[in-house]
């Protein structure tokens, strides 16, 4: 991923409001300080050419200073726009930080050094511009793409998806996160509840864990026979090749961490209300047969690692290596390219009538504010 790609960024966003966010992020956002901005820095920022960052700062200006604008938007509009932009980020990156008093000591020491929070936000929107790329290329082009995401407890499966769907359509990009089967479900072919959330064309679905369950948990706490295990081994590599077989691309992602990562992430939810949600009685029983579930893992993989559909093991010690490594990852298996836009979208102007009149709302429909 090369710095250019802010320039498609850029594009896609429109350039003026783009570059008044990069901008606003090195915190020029007035248009005192953006007269002591000039091209040459803009350049060194995005490794653009000189050319086009002197259009840049020219639009910028326009969209900052409200006396170079033809429309009239407001400076204070614009600053919450762009404080939301990046609230929004911060929100989701607060479970990151969360670690209660005294847990700190189990922190390994010798893990790598996280990356540089300028780093992973900047690579992680790059990344993110890209998602977008793939989905209208999805959509164009009636793909179908099935991503599976397995590991360990805790292992950040989820906190991958999340960047993954952040900013797509969630029409298009579906995530599925089945409960254990009911009773009815269980009298099924055992592949039958995951066939109806297979995509259409044109859709991407992302399953926070699948199948698999028979090879892992289901295994591990005896909740299917030998039998039905050995039979699922069997099974499960025609099932995907009948799911590539008729269209469908099958992605399967194994999420790795050790076991003092697993404790510390297990402990954080136990000790933290905000995440206590999290932690399942399943969760406590994966930490005491750790070596059960890594026997059980090592045969799937052996037993279900297909050259159609091959496993990829995600290494998840470091939550913010792990999806930026896996959403690149994930981008490289895809042969899609920018689609085109084939025009310009302009907002229409609202038609006013003049006996247009808005009625007054009894006050009780409306929430408190509080705030």
């Amino acid at each position: 991923m090369t710095v250019k790609k802010v320039s498609d960024f850029i594009q896609l966003n429109g350039i003026g409001q783009k570059t008044a966010l990069l901008l606003a992020e090195k915190g020029i956002n007035t248009p005192r300080k953006l007269s002591r901005f000039n091209a040459a820095r803009l350049k060194n920022l995005t490794g653009l050419s000189k050319n086009k960052c002197e259009t840049l700062i020219s639009q910028a200006k326009a969209f900052i200073n409200p006396n170079l604008r033809n429309n009239s938007v407001d400076d204070d509009w614009v600053k919450a726009e762009l404080e939301d932009f990046f609230d929004e980020e911060l929100e989701l990156e607060m479970d990151d930080y969360r670690i209660p008093s005294g847990l700190e000591n189990l922190i390994d020491k010798n893990r790598k050094t996280t990356l540089n929070r300028r780093t992973y936000f900047k690579t992680l929107l790059e990344l993110q511009m890209e998602l977008v790329k793939l989905q209208d290329w999805v959509v164009k082009n009636k793909y179908q793409l099935v991503v599976i995401f397995e590991g360990r407890d805790a292992a950040g499966k989820g906190g991958v998806i999340k960047r993954i769907t952040q900013r797509l359509d969630p029409r298009i990009c579906k995530v599925v996160a089945l409960k254990a089967p009911n009773e009815r479900e269980k009298t099924q072919w055992y592949f039958q509840r995951f066939v109806e959330h297979l995509p259409a064309g044109g859709e991407i679905v992302l399953f926070d864990r699948s199948w698999y369950s028979r090879a892992g948990v289901e295994r591990v706490m005896k909740f299917a026979t030998k039998n039905q295990v050995n039979q699922f081994f069997y099974d499960a590599p025609e099932f995907e090749r009948m799911l590539i077989g008729s269209g469908i691309k099958v992605v399967k992602y194994w999420f790795s961490i050790t076991d003092q990562e697993q404790q510390l992430r297990f402990l954080t939810r136990i000790h933290d209300p905000i995440k206590q949600w999290k932690l399942s009685a399943m969760d406590l029983q994966s930490r005491i047969r750790w070596e059960e579930y890594t026997k059980a893992k090592e045969e799937m993989i052996t037993q279900t690692n297909i050259p159609e559909a091959p496993w990829f093991i995600v290494e998840g010690n470091d939550k913010k290596r792990a999806r930026l490594n896996c959403i690149t990852h994930l981008l490289s298996l895809i042969p899609y390219h920018e689609v085109k836009k084939t025009k310009k979208i302009n907002l229409p102007e609202r038609i006013f009538n003049p006996d247009y009149g808005r009625g007054v709302l009894p006050e009780n429909l409306y929430i408190p504010e509080k705030y």
